[in-house]
Parts: structure tokens; C-alpha cells; sequence
């Protein structure tokens, strides 16, 4: 049973939108505190507290967990952040971490596995193409969808990332919804 709830679960625990929680949360009427990345939390306690007071029921069964894990790879940590937020405070309550190199993202493929990764290229130690094709040719992440993001590469550049096994290429910057309806089609939950 978890005590801590993100905006997406207590959503699905009172049974309305991502969006209302938010605005309950900063109404004031449930209490809330933010991670040190900004990303919002309710302890099941308050939560469970408010929702007696509105009358709301409390469901009995608990949430299977079966979140999408997604790992963010971008050496701007005000990049990492805006994307990290927004898919955790996302309709489908993804599992969201990030990596700041190459060697960091090594890891936390081979660790984390994520459904999928979204990645900047053009990070000081990482080649893209050759991110994308490791990933691919591993038996084990072979089906971890890639989005690569850049602010510098053309039209050819992206047919040759495709070509190593990315999924979708986009220039940069990108709009936070159009890269979350990506994602979500990427992951087939669209």
C-alpha cells in the first residue's frame, strides 16, 4: 500500500482528472508538498482525509502498478526538468527519471529498462547513432522506443538516426504537448 500518492494516482483514487487535483491542490484544500525536481505529492492520509470531507468514497482495491518507464537523457537540467514534469504529471502516470551523459544513461538502460527513452544528441560524450543502435541490437531494450531530440541536426541527419533505430526524430524545441502525444502514441496507449 503506498503512502504517498503522485497527482496521476490520487486522480484515479477520487476518480476525476489530473487537472482537478492540481487545483485542489493549489486551492488549498488538499495538502501537497513538492519533490526537490517540483513534482507534486500527496500523502494518501491527507488525500483520504479530503475526500471523506467531499463526501468522495474511497476505493477498497489498490491500483495494479503498471506504469510506462521512461528515461529523459539531456545534459540541461532546466530541459530534463520541464520534460520530467510534464510526463509525470501526464494522464498515464509514467515513471520518469533522467540521465545527464552517456555513461549515466548506460546505466539506467541497463537498470531502470525503460518502454522508452527520450534523448538529445548532440551531448558532449554521447553519438547518438551509436546510443540508438546499441539500445536496438540489445536482445533486451530491442524494443524500447527512441525519441531523439536536437536543436542542430537537418533532415539527413534524422533520416541517418532513423537508420541506426530511432523512432521518431524531432528538432528542438519541441512543444511539450506535441512531444506528449508522441510519447503516448509511441507507448500505444493512443
Amino acid at each position: 500500500m503506498d503512502d504517498t500518492f503522485t497527482v496521476f494516482k490520487a486522480s484515479k483514487h477520487c476518480k476525476v482528472s489530473s487537472r482537478t487535483i492540481i487545483n485542489w491542490i493549489e486551492a488549498g484544500h488538499i495538502n501537497a508538498y513538492k519533490t526537490v525536481g517540483g513534482h507534486r505529492r500527496i500523502k494518501r492520509t491527507d488525500l483520504e482525509e479530503f475526500m471523506k470531507k467531499q463526501g468522495i468514497p474511497i476505493p477498497i482495491e489498490e491500483m495494479k502498478d503498471e506504469r510506462k518507464r521512461i528515461l529523459v537523457v539531456d545534459d540541461d537540467p532546466i530541459i530534463v526538468e520541464t520534460i520530467v514534469q510534464a510526463l509525470e504529471e501526464d494522464e498515464y502516470d509514467y515513471d520518469v527519471i533522467s540521465a545527464s551523459d552517456g555513461f549515466e544513461a548506460g546505466l539506467q538502460v541497463n537498470h531502470f529498462h525503460p518502454h522508452l527513452m527520450i534523448l538529445d544528441i548532440m551531448m558532449p560524450d554521447i553519438k547518438g547513432n551509436e546510443v540508438c543502435r546499441k539500445v536496438k541490437s540489445n536482445e533486451l531494450t530491442r524494443d524500447t522506443k527512441i525519441v531523439v531530440l536536437s536543436a542542430y541536426l537537418d533532415e539527413e541527419k534524422f533520416k541517418e538516426m532513423k537508420a541506426h533505430g530511432a523512432d521518431v526524430c524531432f528538432s528542438k524545441p519541441l512543444p511539450l504537448p506535441q512531444l506528449k502525444e508522441e510519447v503516448a502514441r509511441l507507448l500505444e496507449l493512443k
